[in-house]
C-alpha cells in the first residue's frame, strides 16, 4: 500500500475529529491505519450529504463505486479500501452499505418523532461504525462483542444529537425526538426559538441518560480485546463523554453555544486512563494531544 494514501487518510481524520484521532493513534500498525481509512470512508459518505459541494462524490456514486470497488479509480479512498478489505478479511461490507443508507436517510427525514427512530438511525450512522471496528480492533470477527460495539456508536451519535442541536436546527433538522418534547411541554416553536428553559433541559437530560446507557453497554466486554484497543476504545469514551459535562458547564445551550473538550482536559483523562495501562505508558504517549 501507498504509504501516500494511508497517509492522506489520517490527515482527513486528524482534521475531522481531534478526539477520535488521539484516541486510536496509539494503535499498533496496521490496526492504526485501518481506523484512518474507515474514518475517512464514513467521512466522505457524511460529507456527500452535509457538504454536497466540498464532495467529490454524491452519495449514490459512492454506493456505486463501493458496490465495484475492485475497479473504483479516481481517489485515493478506494485503493486505501482495497488495502483495508484485504489486510482485514473478516470484515463485512454490510455495515459499510447500511453506513449510507443511514446517511441518505438525512435526506428523506428531517424530524425524529420518537426514541425508538432516532436510535434506529443512531444505529445505522454510528452503530454501523461499532461493527466495521470491530474486525479491525480484535483478533476475530468481533461477532460475541457486536452488541457492545454498536451501543457505543449509538451513544457517541446521540451525543453528536445534544452537542449539534444548533447547527443542525440551521440545516432545518431535529432529531430531538417528539414525544420528549411533548413529554416535558415542549413546543416545535420553542425549537425554532432556541428557548433554553427547565424544560429543555428535561430533555437533554434524558438524552443524556440514554447516551451513558448506551456508553455502559459499549464498555462491557472491554477485557476480550487487545489491550491496545480497549485503551483506545475507553478513551475515545471518554472524550465523547465528556462533552455532556461541557454542556452542561455552558447551561445547556446548544442553540447558540458548541460544547467542547479542551486540550487539557483530554490530558487529564489521557493521565487517568494511562494508570489504568501501565504497560502501555509507552505507546500511549504518542496519543497525548498535541
Amino acid at each position: 500500500m501507498n504509504e501516500a494514501i494511508l497517509n492522506k487518510c489520517e490527515e482527513l481524520m486528524q482534521k475531522g475529529s481531534s478526539s477520535f484521532y488521539q484516541a486510536f493513534r496509539g494503535l499498533p500498525s496496521p490496526r492504526r491505519e485501518a481506523v484512518y481509512v474507515i474514518y475517512a470512508f464514513c467521512r466522505m459518505i457524511d460529507d456527500s450529504v452535509d457538504e454536497p459541494e466540498q464532495s467529490p462524490y454524491t452519495t449514490y456514486e459512492i454506493r456505486n463505486l463501493f458496490n465495484q470497488l475492485e475497479e473504483a479509480e479516481g481517489h485515493f479512498i478506494w485503493p486505501a479500501l482495497r488495502w483495508l478489505f484485504t489486510s482485514f478479511p473478516h470484515l463485512d461490507k454490510g455495515p459499510f452499505f447500511r453506513q449510507m443508507e443511514g446517511q441518505l436517510t438525512d435526506l428523506k427525514v428531517t424530524h425524529y418523532r420518537t426514541m425508538e427512530e432516532l436510535e434506529h438511525y443512531c444505529y445505522l450512522v454510528a452503530g454501523t461504525v461499532g461493527e466495521m471496528l470491530l474486525p479491525v480492533l480484535r483478533d476475530d470477527k468481533g461477532t460475541d462483542v457486536a452488541m457492545n460495539g454498536i451501543a457505543l456508536g449509538k451513544g457517541m451519535q446521540i451525543v453528536n444529537i445534544i452537542r449539534d442541536v444548533g447547527e443542525d436546527r440551521a440545516r432545518s433538522r431535529r432529531y430531538v425526538p417528539l414525544e420528549l418534547m411533548e413529554k416535558h411541554g415542549y413546543s416545535d416553536q420553542d425549537w425554532a426559538n432556541g428557548v433554553v428553559d427547565e424544560r429543555f433541559k428535561a430533555i437533554i437530560h434524558e438524552l443524556k441518560i440514554a447516551a451513558l446507557n448506551w456508553f455502559r453497554i459499549g464498555m462491557d466486554c472491554l477485557d476480550t480485546y487487545p489491550t491496545e484497543s480497549a485503551f483506545a476504545i475507553e478513551l475515545a469514551a471518554a472524550f465523547y463523554s465528556t462533552i455532556l459535562h461541557a454542556v452542561e458547564r455552558n447551561d445547556y445551550d446548544v442553540y447558540t453555544k458548541r460544547a467542547f473538550v479542551s486540550d487539557e482536559l483530554k490530558l487529564e483523562m489521557l493521565g487517568a486512563i494511562v494508570e489504568r495501562y501501565p504497560m502501555l505508558t509507552y505507546q500511549a504517549s504518542r496519543t497525548a494531544v498535541s
